[in-house]
């Protein structure tokens, strides 16, 4: 897997931003993953382009746009 370059970055934080809320279809974590269905809020994207999240379920395992899979389903304020 290659890591985003910072227009890639950029856009991400866009399309995601702090305070989005997310549903998690499957996470492609062989060890943890946190659970299909539970909803989370973007934290923050750091700049290799992990999305920070706070699950609902205490939880705080970064998506991968892309490997993981999810729905927004509430656009955080900076949408």
């Amino acid at each position: 897997m290659r890591f985003p370059n910072k227009d890639e970055v950029e856009r991400l934080r866009m399309r995601y931003p702090v305070g989005t809320k997310i549903r998690l279809g499957h996470m492609a974590d062989p060890y943890a993953p946190v659970p299909d269905g539970t909803i989370g809020e973007v934290a923050l994207i750091d700049d290799a382009g992990n999305i920070h999240m706070k699950w609902q379920n205490g939880r705080s395992l970064a998506l991968i746009e892309g490997v993981d899979d999810f729905t927004v389903i509430e656009r955080g304020a900076g949408a």
